[in-house]
């Protein structure tokens, strides 16, 4: 068993993993960072996305030790300094989770939708980019609506800071 080495979070976590750990459960056993869930063990549901080098990845899908000496984001790694990233404070302004359990993987998904393409988003663009996402819970109209907002505060952000 090798040690898997990457930053999570902005955090050095180097933890033993066997090669087939999946980065799902390197992230929830290896570093205790339960807000990534596993839900389907087959890459349909999302609930496991997280961030790899900036880019939203289904964590079930991907070795530990494919993320060697990478940055990673999960769910807990979104707020700063004890401020909800905008779209954790979207997806609550909104009502846009129910029972939660797909909430991390579809706030990790959104941010990197708005991310890649910019804001707004408009509902058809936001829905046709959450169809690897799954919510048994919602009709989806809150999910939506949280992450429409929430690129407009992003957008909003990105243009103060330059």
């Amino acid at each position: 068993m090798a040690n898997v080495t990457m930053t999570v979070n902005g955090k050095n976590v180097s933890k033993p993993a066997e090669g087939r750990t999946l980065l799902v459960d390197f992230l929830r056993d290896g570093a205790g960072l339960t807000g990534t869930h596993v839900g389907c063990d087959t890459s349909q549901c999302g609930a496991c996305v997280v961030h790899v080098n900036g880019k939203a990845v289904k964590s079930c899908t991907m070795l530990a030790a494919q993320a060697e000496g990478a940055e990673v984001t999960t769910i807990e790694g979104l707020a700063s300094g004890g401020e909800l990233h905008p779209m954790q404070a979207a997806f609550r302004e909104h009502h846009g989770l129910q029972c939660g359990f797909c909430t991390p993987g579809m706030i990790m998904a959104a941010v990197d939708m708005v991310e890649r393409l910019g804001a707004p988003l408009d509902e058809a663009t936001i829905r046709a980019e959450l169809e690897g996402n799954i919510c048994r819970c919602t009709g989806y109209h809150n999910i939506v609506k949280a992450i429409a907002a929430a690129s407009e505060t992003m957008a909003g952000m990105k243009t103060a800071a330059e």
